[in-house]
């Protein structure tokens, strides 16, 4: 995991790409053209090599997992993305201390860091249908590794325990389960969240997350059904 911002900055520069997220999101559940987003991400990256066998493999998950339930959707979605993917940190794979991965970009290159894995979880549940409020992408501190992690949390219900979908085990497990997590922040599309007594709190939504709206660039550049995003 690369992130390593002071929670303060970070609270500032998160509340900023959530609202042209939710825009961005409600685009995206419509039709995926893989073709064009194939050759569009050839353009961009050059020859995809084996990350064009793993593209259309993710295609042909999203299009077999829409009509089974949402719990069936977590596992399948969490287990390709822990298998397609291995861990590499920014620094080595792109000699960034910090870089957000498209989902095409991870696939692409078969390797990616915590919050790759959580962004293309994120993207491909919310294209099977899952709704946005039942999704959080969660920063949290890994106890066992005493350093900064981020995972994927989906909420059944909005005073439900979550179910954590992590890149460090393949067992999806309620939080309450994962004493080895501290929570610090989480966001999605409609606002960001911090832990508190009484549960989780909202504070706000947007001022600016710049590495957020890098990807959502990235993703309308590699052919994704992308509107208004300015």
């Amino acid at each position: 995991m690369a992130v390593r911002f002071p929670i303060s900055r970070t609270l500032c520069s998160l509340c900023g790409a959530l609202l042209l997220a939710g825009v961005m999101l409600g685009a995206v559940q419509g039709d995926w053209n893989f073709s064009s987003i194939s050759r569009r991400a050839q353009a961009l990256y050059g020859p995809l090599g084996e990350g064009q066998q793993r593209i259309d493999d993710w295609q042909h998950l999203l299009a077999t997992q829409k009509q089974v339930g949402e719990l069936e959707q977590l596992k399948q979605v969490n287990q390709f993305f822990n298998q397609r993917i291995r861990y590499v940190e920014d620094v080595d794979l792109w000699h960034q201390t910090d870089y957000w991965e498209t989902p095409i970009e991870a696939l692409w290159k078969g390797a990616g860091d915590c919050e790759d894995y959580a962004i293309a979880k994120y993207f491909s549940l919310r294209h099977l249908g899952v709704a946005s409020d039942k999704l959080r992408i969660t920063y949290v501190k890994a106890l066992r590794l005493n350093r900064a992690h981020m995972v994927l949390t989906y909420y059944s219900s909005p005073q439900a325990v979550p179910l954590v979908l992590d890149s460090l085990i393949d067992e999806i497990r309620p939080a309450s389960q994962r004493t080895d997590l501290l929570p610090v922040y989480s966001f999605n599309a409609e606002g960001l969240w911090l832990p508190g007594a009484k549960g989780n709190q909202r504070v706000g939504d947007t001022k600016r997350l710049s590495r957020w709206q890098d990807v959502l660039k990235k993703m309308q550049a590699e052919g994704f059904p992308v509107e208004s995003i300015n």
